[in-house]
């Protein structure tokens, strides 16, 4: 959530900012609330200061063995008028707040403006794009003809949008998410963590997910009644590590990765890509998180990215790097990378793999903070997150790049011989 101070002194500013993200803030409606919020809590601090005050009389009088019913009437009233005000405020407060999480993140200033795929800014492109002189086929063809992809039976079993791997289709699946793991914990400094697969509503709503989302969820109802959803992404078992956490100075930066599989209904994206690996209910993900203070976010997503670029650069996939405007950012990111790899079939570039800086968004609705030793107080931390990749459309980029004119499928070199068991072509 943004920070409250913000809200209650720049609320112009913040209004123009979230613009870009096609966001209109009700200023009208949070400054009346506002004004509320302050003259109920000057009246309840008057009263409860001139209501303690009572109370120490009603004291003296008590050691002087005096009865004073005047006075106790007037504590009573006190305290009933009292009572009330304070519920008022936190009726208030609620309002407000419940008003609050459903605010985006504000776009950094170097987020472009626009609101679909074409207003994005391209950083870069990495790769020469392969050339066939024979009729290319998209991964759906590709993995029906070697038998591998298995459409009609994930439908028999689960419904659309779901798929059964099987023979070297499923242990490349397999070897991706272990070489993308080794890269990431050997080379970057990541450290692995398993975590769980079910979480918590807190949770969700920690990381931004809940309430406005709710319906891109799986929820799961329990005997005891207990409420959890599936996860959509490993960034909230992640980050939610430090949920109400005051971390250690020296700790900083933290960086954690995970493979988990993710589960998401599609509600808001029905009708797209419905065929194929690119929007699944279930997938994987290798996924990258980063905890670090808030002068060096910044500097951390550039990192971040490059560390999932690094996969697609050693897998040999031509891909682009490019800037999300604001209409197409998510809900709590305040910068958003994105990297999409070539797909051959389609003649485009296709999201492999979104990056993110939070800023202290996430922070606040977790209560994460740090404590800062030279000045002896609590920041709240950034958090930052990205796909390092998201393995079932890395798949298809593979099977699509490095399909062959007999219909078999080259290994990429890096994974032959210690990721594949010297497997260098799915027949």
């Amino acid at each position: 959530m943004l920070n409250p101070f913000l809200l209650r002194t720049e609320i112009n500013s913040v209004a123009k900012k979230l613009l870009k993200k096609n966001f209109k803030l009700d200023i009208s409606l949070i400054s009346s609330m506002e004004e509320q919020r302050k003259k109920l809590q000057i009246q309840t601090e008057k009263l409860q200061h001139n209501h303690n005050s009572l109370s120490d009389l009603i004291r003296i009088e008590k050691n002087l063995n005096r009865k004073n019913q005047k006075l106790h009437n007037k504590i009573l009233k006190s305290s009933e008028v009292l009572n009330q005000l304070k519920k008022d405020l936190t009726l208030l407060k609620e309002k407000i707040y419940n008003i609050s999480i459903s605010i985006p993140n504000i776009p950094s200033d170097d987020v472009p403006e626009g609101n679909n795929l074409s207003d994005n800014k391209e950083i870069k492109y990495w790769g020469k794009k392969r050339q066939y002189n024979f009729k290319v086929q998209d991964h759906i063809e590709i993995g029906k003809k070697l038998h591998q992809l298995d459409w009609d039976a994930a439908a028999r079993i689960s419904g659309s949008r779901f798929v059964v791997m099987k023979g070297n289709i499923a242990f490349l699946h397999r070897a991706l998410s272990q070489f993308m793991l080794d890269l990431h914990i050997k080379k970057h400094g990541y450290m692995e963590v398993y975590v769980p697969y079910l979480v918590n509503y807190e949770a969700l709503h920690g990381t931004g997910q809940l309430p406005k989302f709710s319906n891109d969820l799986f929820h799961i109802s329990s005997i005891n009644k207990k409420k959890y959803a599936l996860i959509p992404t490993a960034e909230v078992p992640l980050t939610n590590l430090f949920y109400n956490k005051i971390i250690d100075e020296n700790s900083l930066p933290i960086m954690l990765t995970a493979h988990t599989p993710c589960f998401r209904s599609e509600a808001s994206s029905y009708g797209r890509d419905s065929k194929g690996l690119i929007r699944l209910h279930q997938f994987d993900k290798v996924e990258l998180v980063q905890i670090v203070k808030p002068e060096l976010s910044m500097k951390a997503l550039e990192e971040l990215t490059d560390h999932a670029e690094k996969v697609l650069q050693l897998l040999e996939l031509p891909y682009r790097k490019v800037l999300l405007c604001g209409g197409e950012m998510g809900f709590s990111a305040a910068k958003t990378y994105d990297l999409e790899v070539w797909f051959p079939s389609q003649k485009k570039y296709r999201e492999v793999s979104s990056c993110s800086n939070m800023n202290d968004f996430q922070a606040r609705r977790m209560k994460a903070r740090y404590r800062n030793k030279l000045k002896k107080n609590n920041i709240f931390v950034h958090t930052l997150n990205g796909s390092g990749l998201a393995i079932g459309r890395t798949l298809a980029a593979i099977l699509e790049n490095y399909q062959c004119s007999d219909g078999s499928v080259k290994i990429p070199k890096i994974l032959q011989k210690k990721y594949m068991n010297g497997i260098k072509f799915i027949n």
